[in-house]
């Protein structure tokens, strides 16, 4: 097994699978039975939820929301989503706790470091909602941030795409797939895998960032035992 402490990364669209809003639930239980299954290797799993299946932010302040409220009202989506995973792991008897960076103390804990770095060593899959608490910071910075704080050795961010392209493989037959790639090439290509604020704090931390498809059954398992998956950007990567 190659890594022992991971966080994933999930879009709050993910959640939503072929819906237009909100969550499908098959598509809940076919996350929770993979990271089940990843807990069951005795791996640490610390998760990060995005919300835009419920509301984006960034969206909604440029339709003329005031940025700040709106990015607070997708801290709670975050939260709601980290609900529903939640209820799906722990059908699975994976237990879970929910910490948020807003207190909402009646659903969820408080964000307490140590505590949460406790529940992952006592085997429980950590999910990390509300973001990082501050407006204007996205859910992508967040998993970079808790990944940091909490010691992770590697962030997988599970998307709807095989992982990183020099351009848009839905626009674009001819797109090229990197196998892997170094910070400053995402940072200086503007590749748009994470925000910038979030590629460099994993450089500075020299936390390595797999991105892979989420919808191929498997890989989580994969990436987690280190096989090849997907895109993976790192400090000692070179561009292939």
């Amino acid at each position: 097994m190659t890594y022992q402490r991971i966080l994933l990364k999930l879009s709050g669209e993910a959640l939503m699978g072929n819906l237009g809003y909100g969550i499908d639930p098959k598509v809940v239980a076919e996350i929770a039975e993979e990271v089940a299954e990843v807990v069951r290797l005795n791996v640490e799993v610390a998760i990060v939820v995005g919300g835009g299946n419920i509301f984006r932010g960034v969206k909604a302040s440029a339709d003329g929301m005031d940025r700040a409220t709106a990015d607070y009202v997708g801290m709670i989506a975050t939260v709601m989503n980290a609900m529903t995973l939640q209820d799906a792991l722990e059908r699975r008897d994976i237990p879970t706790r929910v910490q948020t960076a807003i207190a909402m103390q009646e659903v969820a804990e408080p964000y307490i470091r140590r505590k949460a770095i406790r529940h992952l060593e006592l085997g429980r899959v950590v999910i990390f909602g509300a973001g990082s608490g501050n407006p204007f910071f996205t859910t992508d910075t967040t998993a970079a941030l808790r990944a940091a704080e909490i010691d992770a050795q590697v962030i997988f961010k599970a998307t709807k795409v095989d992982g990183i392209y020099d351009c848009d493989p839905v626009t674009n037959p001819n797109a090229h797939l990197y196998e892997s790639l170094n910070y400053n090439h995402v940072l200086t290509q503007d590749l748009k895998v994470m925000d910038g604020t979030a590629i460099t704090l994993c450089k500075e931390n020299n936390i390595p960032i797999v991105v892979f498809n989420l919808f191929e059954r498997g890989n989580i398992i994969r990436a987690v035992k280190g096989e090849k998956v997907g895109t993976i950007v790192g400090g000692f990567c070179e561009v292939n």
